[in-house]
């Protein structure tokens, strides 16, 4: 009884040890950013143009380019990785070709974003024409975080009790009437993990919008989805690696603001995600 006493404390204290090695960094890196980040912040950092070679004024066109394309993303990648989730889950059959296509799925998460960045520039930007722009940047983001809205969302669907669809299909429903009134409805909150997931991923990347969409200098707002339009992560990148004698606040600054877009739309998604999960009846 001892020993098994012992082995539990030493198991317990072991994960603790290891949640402290992963939150301390992480704890730390977001205090630094913060103490040089925040004498920066101001209202004409937030609502003003670069100026100066970008040593000065602010960083608005970067940070309504970051929305463009982080929603441009959601709204290419949400429906089409929730169609083909629904189709891996509720109607293809178990067999080795559908667990082959499931396996590649998972590894295609693994996929470098550069890689996806250099796919973007040849498809969307060279053959399709679709040029710099907004569109070939939503697109390729899009689809750098397909496989994870698929991977989640599948999994969403597959921890829905069976005999929920059971229940529905004995009483006369259609299949895709059960999926569409039982089985989303209850996947929902799995859904959007997913989808909080892409958000984080498509908001903070910079190799895909450096092929694909992000100008170096842009001193004003997109027009159009053709136009190309400066991006944070990559603004944050030239300042600090392609711009000399940039104030260190103003990196952190910039860095700050990512953190925080990144946050609030993460928070956004989570307390939806917290309502649908109350209205759960298991």
């Amino acid at each position: 009884m001892r020993n098994t006493q012992r082995s539990q404390k030493i198991a317990f204290f072991l994960l603790f040890l290891s949640t402290l090695l992963i939150v301390l960094p992480v704890g730390l890196i977001v205090v630094i950013i913060v103490q040089k980040g925040l004498p920066a912040i101001n209202w004409q950092f937030l609502s003003d143009i670069p100026r100066q070679g970008m040593r000065a004024g602010g960083i608005f066109p970067a940070i309504v380019g970051t929305f463009y394309l982080v929603f441009g993303a959601i709204f290419f990648a949400l429906p089409i990785g929730l169609l083909a989730a629904v189709y891996l889950s509720e109607y293809a059959k178990d067999n080795l070709l559908n667990r082959i296509i499931k396996l590649a799925i998972i590894n295609l998460s693994g996929v470098p974003s550069v890689v996806y960045g250099l796919f973007g520039l040849a498809l969307f930007v060279v053959f399709l024409k679709f040029g710099a722009s907004i569109l070939s940047g939503s697109l390729t983001l899009g689809i750098m975080i397909l496989p994870i809205i698929i991977t989640t969302s599948r999994e969403a669907l597959e921890s829905v009790p069976q005999s929920f669809r059971e229940v529905s299909l004995s009483l006369g429903t259609s299949k895709w009437q059960t999926i569409r009134h039982i089985v989303l409805p209850n996947a929902i909150p799995g859904i959007l993990t997913g989808t909080i997931l892409g958000l984080g991923r498509a908001a903070g990347e910079t190799a895909p919008i450096l092929f694909t969409v992000a100008a170096f200098y842009l001193p004003r707002l997109p027009k159009s989805v053709f136009d190309q339009a400066m991006a944070l992560p990559y603004h944050l990148y030239v300042i600090s690696t392609q711009v000399p004698n940039v104030d260190e606040k103003v990196r952190y600054g910039t860095a700050l603001v990512l953190l925080f877009l990144v946050l609030v739309m993460n928070l956004v998604a989570i307390i939806i995600r917290y309502n649908f999960r109350k209205k759960k009846k298991w």
